[in-house]
């Protein structure tokens, strides 16, 4: 069979780089993991829906979490004859891959997608609009290797003045970032996102609960596919109902990975997409007298001239200073953790070696 040539594979985003991927694994068969039930995957194939698990030397040689398939992961596996199973024995590598810090003191990774092209980074016009969380995930798009669109939902809830402003604010944020306005209600905006699927597109929807994701899926897929709940009485904001992450076929072509709303998202690595999002600072700082210039009293900073003349928001310096930190932190807490992973690496090594002379 011609995978390439697959129209059901294509649908869901095979193609050339993909198959000189799988090439490596001639007796195995291709698939792509579409919902993950505690390592237990639905994985769509040429021939059907599989439901599948890893094999025991897969489990064996996985160190962390980030190491097992995630919705969007291509895998190749073994199907069984005659049943609607497969064992998963390999991941391709990824071409992209969206990441957060697990919430609380932990420092491992939360993997929330792989393989997307594009991300939704949606907002909703009223009550959950703030430039500085818009400022969080665009630095986590760009390090994921993803193009970001922001999607400022819930329109017909403001007028048109208000919106207006709010895309403009949003532009200060999202230097060079498509920018629409929407409502699922009114249908205004909805088909400006479409430009930006095309046949074979993998586009992962993310923000806080209650902003409108799963509505946006529903009018995108032209049927009321995911759970949606009224907006609640006094903050205009809707119930959270996504509680996993799930890859689905456009009818228009693409696919769309929905994602649970996100409360806080604590960045994992962002070194070039701080670079990239802060293109401002970071051009400004170049112009500064002094190479290390902290942009706080030193004579000729360029950064500090701009916040007094009013090109340059002072909260934004300020949130690009704090993410430097944040990143500093992760960065040596990580360290830490990779030596740990090696150690434990090692052990088990040791172990198996001990339990072969046995």
């Amino acid at each position: 069979m011609n995978l390439i040539q697959n129209e059901s594979l294509v649908r869901i985003g095979w193609n050339k780089v993909w198959q000189e991927k799988a090439e490596g694994y001639p007796a195995l068969v291709p698939g792509r993991i579409v919902v993950e039930h505690k390592r237990l995957y639905r994985i769509e194939t040429a021939s059907g829906l599989l439901l599948g698990e890893v094999s025991g030397k897969f489990r064996h040689t996985a160190g962390e979490r980030e190491d097992y398939p995630a919705v969007g992961d291509w895998v190749m596996l073994t199907p069984f004859q005659g049943e609607e199973k497969a064992i998963i024995h390999a991941i391709l590598p990824r071409v992209s891959k969206f990441s957060r810090k697990m919430a609380g003191e932990t420092s491992g990774e939360q993997i929330v997608a792989v393989n997307i092209d594009v991300v939704f980074l949606v907002m909703a016009l009223n009550q959950d609009f703030n430039l500085r969380r818009l400022e969080r995930y665009l630095l986590s798009t760009w390090e994921s290797g993803a193009t970001p669109v922001v999607v400022l939902s819930k329109s017909d809830l403001c007028e048109e003045e208000e919106i207006k402003d709010k895309v403009q604010q949003g532009e200060t944020a999202a230097l060079g970032v498509p920018i629409i306005a929407c409502s699922t209600i009114n249908g205004n905006g909805v088909s400006r996102l479409l430009e930006h699927i095309n046949e074979g597109t993998t586009v992962a929807v993310m923000g806080s609960s209650g902003v409108g994701k799963s509505s946006i899926i529903n009018s995108l897929m032209q049927e009321d596919r995911m759970a949606t709940h009224e907006i609640r009485e006094g903050d205009d904001r809707g119930k959270h109902t996504t509680t996993h992450r799930e890859l689905l076929s456009l009818p228009t072509g693409g696919v769309m990975i929905d994602t649970p709303g996100m409360r806080e998202l604590q960045l994992w690595e962002s070194e070039g997409g701080l670079e990239h999002g802060f293109q401002d600072i970071e051009r400004l700082a170049r112009e500064c007298q002094f190479r290390d210039c902290k942009h706080e009293n030193e004579p000729g900073c360029a950064v500090a001239a701009a916040i007094e003349e009013g090109s340059l928001d002072a909260d934004r310096l300020a949130s690009y200073r704090k993410l430097q930190k944040e990143l500093a932190y992760m960065e040596r807490k990580s360290n830490k953790r990779e030596q740990l992973i090696e150690k434990k690496k090692w052990k088990k090594i040791s172990q198996s070696q001990k339990n072969m002379r046995k």
